[in-house]
């Protein structure tokens, strides 16, 4: 059986992990993107659980950095960084829910070389910034431009990189709040997470009617942490099977792929963002595979695995995870 067929999107969603029908969310019928995760927002695109959306983002600097003698403090106004498609309203969502976010793949988009990092003032994970506030003195501003094909990320002369490409910020509305899109927490956000890659699907807390999905700040590839601060942002095709769990009651996102199951947590100091992902896996554990918490407890000391998304955000996230061998 694939996978796929036993997930808790197929088990339990409305639509049971069936597609339903595809939607182009083009530069065009996006307009204007978005900079903050909130509800005010009008939903760009009405969707049913088990539809799939196309869509076309932008990169982390909407396009701002062109070359590798641009300056990111001449062109980039903060916190405008990180523009979100969306907000996706999804028909029948309501508080209590579990979004399941199924992502088919993510391409490169755009002219080459489409591939920017940089480095920038008083941003990353080994210098001063405005939360860890130093008097040394700021880096020098650097760019760096990349061709970026499925085929690989050309990083040098001497080293090509894998493509592997996943979604940096993604989630859904919190209830009142309007929240920056550079911000992660329980309801997804700026997470960047290796993990959530095409063939993985992402699962969200909903804490408004509709849901509200956003997504954007996709990346060609990324080390755990994201150290400087930029990955290897890229303007995106993104494509999403979108479906919806009623009454799957859930307090942080998680993930599942062909390989294991993932909580995540985001805060800081970065021991608490830990201590959220494996409370929560651990919970997980109890609700769903017949674990005691304190034979949860124990699995997890010998066999729980962590991954830094990122270390250079407002708070730090972490993913908190377990081999699916192990459940069985």
């Amino acid at each position: 059986m694939n996978w796929i067929e036993n997930s808790y999107m197929a088990r339990k969603g409305k639509a049971r992990g069936k597609a339903g029908e595809t939607h182009q969310l083009t530069v065009e019928k996006q307009g204007k993107y978005h900079y903050v995760y909130g509800p005010y927002a009008e939903p760009v695109l009405r969707i049913q659980p088990g539809d799939i959306v196309v869509a076309e983002t932008q990169d982390a600097f909407e396009g701002a950095i062109k070359t590798e003698a641009d300056s990111p403090s001449e062109l980039l106004h903060m916190p405008f960084l990180n523009p979100q498609c969306g907000p996706i309203e999804v028909e029948g969502a309501e508080k209590g829910d579990v979004l399941c976010v199924h992502i088919h793949s993510i391409k490169p988009r755009g002219t080459q070389p489409v591939g920017t990092t940089a480095l920038i003032t008083e941003f990353g994970g080994l210098v001063g910034t405005t939360n860890t506030a130093l008097l040394n003195k700021p880096l020098p501003e650097k760019v760096k431009k990349m061709e970026v094909t499925e085929a690989g990320v050309k990083f040098s002369d001497r080293i090509t990189l894998p493509y592997e490409p996943f979604i940096g910020t993604l989630g859904v509305s919190p209830e009142i709040e309007a929240v920056s899109s550079l911000q992660p927490d329980y309801w997804g956000g700026n997470m960047d997470l290796p993990d959530v890659a095409p063939g993985a699907i992402a699962y969200f807390p909903v804490h408004h009617k509709g849901a509200y999905l956003y997504l954007g700040d996709c990346h060609a590839r990324q080390g755990d942490g994201e150290l400087c601060g930029v990955a290897v942002e890229i303007p995106s095709t993104t494509t999403v099977q979108v479906d919806l769990i009623k009454g799957w009651s859930i307090t942080w996102p998680r993930l599942e792929n062909e390989d294991f199951i993932m909580a995540i947590g985001s805060s800081r100091p970065m021991e608490d963002a830990a201590r959220i992902a494996y409370r929560e896996l651990l919970r997980w554990l109890c609700a769903d595979y017949g674990f005691d918490e304190v034979e949860a407890y124990f699995l997890l000391t010998q066999a729980g695995r962590v991954r830094l998304g990122n270390m250079v955000d407002p708070k730090y996230t972490l993913g908190a995870s377990i081999r699916k061998q192990y459940l069985a």
